[in-house]
């Protein structure tokens, strides 16, 4: 007989990508108990060293996704200025790790759910393969950030599956009749060009390509942004039933491509390129898609529908790709510009009949059209930050998701701001202790520093010398309960080495003589200390940091003060001036 074992929790998220980790370290910080059940034995998902497809999100300037995942982008420069995979999946797993609200079960499988009345769930069962055993997980609240949403046929709750037609919802898509055709998955490969020459024996199952085949998808080996993501089939069929099947024809196809790639004669530098990684575990654009109270369509994004529930934003072009995948005789997507960013309301994120579900990730709320936009992972994070930080209040305050909306919406989307997340339109209300406090650079009043507590923590900057003393004074004591700071994390990235595509995702794909090694923004302020006053003159030091490596710092006070001040000494790379797009207490 095998055991099972017992788990409590506020809330059960079931997937442990970046969507399903954010929402478990947002509502784990905002003081829910949270239980973690995640099928593979790294964290990540897509973004793993297991199948390693990139953290893409919004485009443009200053549109950079904050919050949780830009936590991981800086822990992950200090870490692993190579980027190496090994490292990056040790920067996830030690970010939820160190959570104290968070139990984490890895290689577990989420198999079984209990209902204990129509629309409310009561546990999930999952099946640990490296124990031997089934983990039972209690919870007043779940999130399915699976991708392929197992939640859907273990509730019942409801969710739609492949493209709709254009009639439908009026969208601008060529499919005039519905079908359950999908974006395929891939296997990805990485290598690296060294200086010996180096050969390749393809496997006898592997695809072999023509001139031809490759016209659309011809490798780029010298150019850092190839990553092979048109390695992609399984569109046409089921693309959870058929994943084992399709497995198979993806890797047989990307050993194929990698022998094109060394033996073709094509590539005058092929001799010098060697394998580094083959995945064997598909990464998956498409299956499941929950249905929340409210069904964003591509016309919601185009139009930059402005949403009174806004809870995050999206950028990512519209990128649909063709069921046919790698066969397909075109170009392998289609791609056309959204605003960046654009708002994502609150009531995509939890089910239209299960009354506790939240849901985060590819699988949110979506028309297919609208998802060949949102499913990417920076986007992925934002949505389970948000479902995370929503699921906390709905703890605290004893309600459903669907209560949340009714009744806490602006405290959800208040916390949110203050945790460093950018909700289009809506503009950050400054602390009050802040705004009723006098403000002062050594001992002087200049206007410029007023940006500091303007509410705007991305265009607003204030720059200041190392060892100036920016200080708030109130006029009576009062009860502090925090300090907030943001740095200047360089949004942009333009004071990282390389080019476009080095300074811009998190982890490299080829590997290339040239890389650069990655450091820090020079932006980022490396050491400070923040004291208080206290009501009898006593000062108190609230914070020495010596190694900074957050844009958003939250420093608990929890007295009585009279004076907060801050003191940057050096920002990353030495030498620079101390940047300030917020200073506030609260």
């Amino acid at each position: 007989m095998l055991k099972t074992l017992q788990y409590k929790a506020d809330f059960c998220v079931v997937g442990g990508g970046l969507a399903g980790m954010c929402a478990a370290i947002a509502a784990a910080r905002h003081g829910a108990k949270v239980v973690l059940m995640q099928e593979r034995p790294v964290l990540g998902g897509n973004a793993s060293g297991e199948i390693r497809m990139w953290v893409c999100g919004a485009s443009g300037s200053n549109v950079r996704e904050t919050g949780i995942l830009e936590e991981l982008a800086m822990e992950n420069l200090w870490r692993n200025p190579y980027k190496i995979y090994p490292i990056w999946d040790s920067v996830l797993w030690d970010a939820v790790k160190r959570e104290e609200n968070i139990t984490l079960l890895l290689n577990c499988s989420c198999m079984d759910a209990e209902m204990d009345a129509e629309n409310h769930i009561a546990a999930v069962t999952g099946w640990q393969m490296t124990t031997q055993a089934f983990c039972r997980v209690e919870a007043k609240l779940f999130a399915d950030c699976s991708g392929d949403s197992i939640l859907a046929p273990l509730t019942g709750a409801h969710y739609r599956w492949g493209r709709e037609a254009a009639s439908e919802f009026g969208e601008d898509v060529s499919v005039t009749v519905e079908d359950r055709k999908t974006m395929g998955m891939s296997c990805l490969i990485q290598a690296h060009k060294g200086t010996d020459p180096v050969t390749f024996t393809p496997p006898a199952f592997a695809k072999k390509l023509t001139e031809d085949d490759v016209k659309f998808r011809r490798p780029h080996m010298n150019n850092s942004g190839e990553n092979f993501w048109y390695l992609e089939l399984g569109g046409f069929g089921d693309s959870i039933a058929d994943t084992e099947i399709v497995r198979d024809e993806l890797v047989a196809l990307a050993y194929g491509m990698w022998d094109y790639v060394k033996n073709s004669g094509n590539y005058e530098d092929a001799d010098y390129w060697q394998l580094d990684f083959l995945g064997f575990l598909p990464g998956k654009r498409e299956s499941r898609r929950m249905m929340g109270k409210y069904l964003m369509t591509q016309n919601d994004i185009t139009s930059d529908r402005h949403f009174e529930d806004v809870v995050a934003f999206g950028g990512w072009p519209l990128d649909d790709h063709d069921p046919a995948g790698f066969y397909y005789d075109g170009h392998p997507n289609t791609s056309y510009q959204t605003p960046s960013p654009y708002a994502i309301p609150y009531r995509v994120l939890y089910s239209e009949n299960i009354e506790n579900l939240y849901f985060a990730g590819r699988n949110i709320s979506m028309t297919h059209a609208a998802m060949s936009s949102s499913r990417v992972m920076a986007t992925c994070a934002l949505c389970g930050q948000a479902a995370g930080t929503a699921a906390s209040i709905a703890v605290k305050y004893n309600a459903t998701p669907h209560g949340v909306y009714t009744d806490h919406l602006t405290e959800l989307q208040d916390t949110l701001l203050w945790d460093d997340m950018l909700l289009p339109h809506h503009q950050r209300t400054p602390a009050a202790l802040t705004k009723g406090a006098q403000l002062t650079v050594n001992g002087a009043e200049i206007a410029e520093a007023e940006v500091l507590r303007d509410g705007n923590d991305r265009e607003n900057l204030f720059v200041c010398a190392p060892g100036d003393v920016v200080e708030y004074r109130f006029d009576a004591p009062v009860i502090a309960e925090e300090v907030r700071i943001i740095f200047d994390s360089d949004l942009d990235r333009v004071t990282l080495p390389g080019d476009h595509v080095e300074r811009n995702h998190t982890m490299r794909a080829n590997l290339l003589p040239t890389a650069p090694i990655m450091h820090l923004p020079t932006t980022l302020c490396k050491s400070y200390t923040v004291e208080a006053v206290c009501e009898d003159g006593s000062v108190i030091r609230l914070a020495e940091e010596t190694n900074n490596l957050r844009r958003l710092v939250i420093i608990p006070v929890g007295t009585s003060v009279s004076t907060i001040r801050f003191v940057g000494q050096d920002v990353h790379e030495g030498g620079g001036e101390i940047r300030l797009f917020s200073f506030e207490v609260k």
